[in-house]
């Protein structure tokens, strides 16, 4: 089997009422997908999406001819481009695809087969008021999910502590809680400067308090130190990762012992090939690994596939937060909006390779071209 063809097409949707994400000063009104098609002389088709593939078109040929199953050899490519460039790992989940579509399998069986299905936490954008989250979290108790993520980043943390008081008190000790910081990163036109070690850790006992199960992004995204300062200053589990650009960031995580928690999203960084190395290294080194995936639909399948067969976490992120954040909005670009089950799982089944189907006229209806 050879590759003949590589084809990036570009979407976007209108949000009204637009998205008010936590980490963004700007309402979102539209969502851009971007879908990346491996196509080959057997007539076997790969697909995937998540990141943008900025200026992958120059690269493509590095890739035609070639078997898609040497996926060993792609992602070194890839990371080659990731590192001159722009990333492009959408491409090694499109891989998986067309690989477990060529043997018959689901991704996660070749992987390891461990589980068709992850728990879930749903996983909040919006920054809304104290009894705004109370009556979020009772309906994500009501729909199955065990654990939520709340966001901070309304300006002063001690706004934020009284919306996470109000959950608390809304669903007790029947919601497992996590806490988004937003610390790690900032958008481009965001010049806000991250928490210092002292802030994170004045925050950290706040939480601790109120038995969050872990506290995510709470320092700039290299402060490696401050990391494991803080991991050995507080009892709360230290999530971070989900904006690290390098394998060798996580492997440096995992073998300082900085963390608790790591969440590379592999249609960010490594892909799938890249990450099944960090989740095995993480699980030697008792640290949970649960994916980042907050670019769309595709993009959380296909860390679903890495965690069922790999993970070793409890939970794995499920972006969730109607109605400016729903399903629908989220999967687009599929035939069907992947729902959570009844007990709070993402169930993948058994279909060949991602196992997506792609609603072909809403992805003409909204191709930009």
């Amino acid at each position: 089997m050879k590759i003949t063809g590589i084809e990036i097409t570009r979407h976007e949707m209108q949000l009204d009422p637009p998205f008010l994400a936590s980490w963004d000063t700007r309402p979102r009104d539209r969502f851009e997908a971007v879908i990346t098609r491996v196509h080959t002389d057997e007539g076997i088709t790969g697909i995937a999406s998540g990141d943008e593939m900025v200026g992958f078109e120059r690269f493509a040929e590095l890739f035609i001819g070639h078997d898609p199953r040497d996926l060993e050899r792609h992602c070194r490519i890839l990371s080659n481009i990731s590192f001159h460039y722009s990333r492009c790992w959408p491409l090694d989940l499109a891989l998986w695809d067309l690989a477990g579509k060529a043997a018959g399998l689901p991704v996660w069986r070749m992987l390891g087969g461990n589980s068709d299905r992850v728990k879930l936490y749903a996983s909040s954008g919006t920054l809304r008021g104290p009894e705004e989250m109370a009556k979020a979290a009772k309906r994500f108790l009501a729909e199955g999910f065990a654990a939520m993520k709340i966001r901070f980043h309304r300006g002063d943390w001690r706004e934020d502590i009284e919306a996470l008081e109000a959950v608390r008190e809304a669903v007790g000790d029947d919601l497992e809680l996590m806490v988004d910081c937003n610390q790690g990163w900032r958008m481009v036109w965001d010049d806000e400067m991250p928490w210092q070690l002292k802030d994170a850790i004045q925050v950290a006992r706040e939480l601790e308090m109120l038995d969050v199960y872990w506290m995510e992004e709470p320092l700039h995204r290299g402060d490696r130190k401050g990391m494991k300062a803080l991991k050995e200053s507080a009892d709360i589990r230290i999530a971070v990762g989900e904006m690290n650009r390098e394998l060798h960031e996580f492997r440096d995580l995992i073998e300082e012992r900085a963390v608790d928690v790591l969440q590379p999203d592999a249609a960010l960084v490594g892909g799938i090939t890249g990450l099944r190395r960090v989740a095995v290294m993480a699980q030697e080194c008792d640290v949970m690994f649960t994916p980042h995936t907050w670019t769309n639909g595709v993009g959380l399948i296909a860390n679903a596939h890495l965690t069922a067969a790999l993970g070793n976490a409890p939970f794995m992120e499920f972006p969730y937060d109607p109605p400016e954040w729903s399903c629908a909005r989220r999967d687009f670009m599929m035939t069907r909006p992947k729902d959570a089950s009844e007990d709070g799982c993402l169930v993948l089944g058994d279909a060949p390779g991602l196992g997506i189907d792609y609603d072909e006229d809403v992805l003409k209806a909204t191709m930009v071209r």
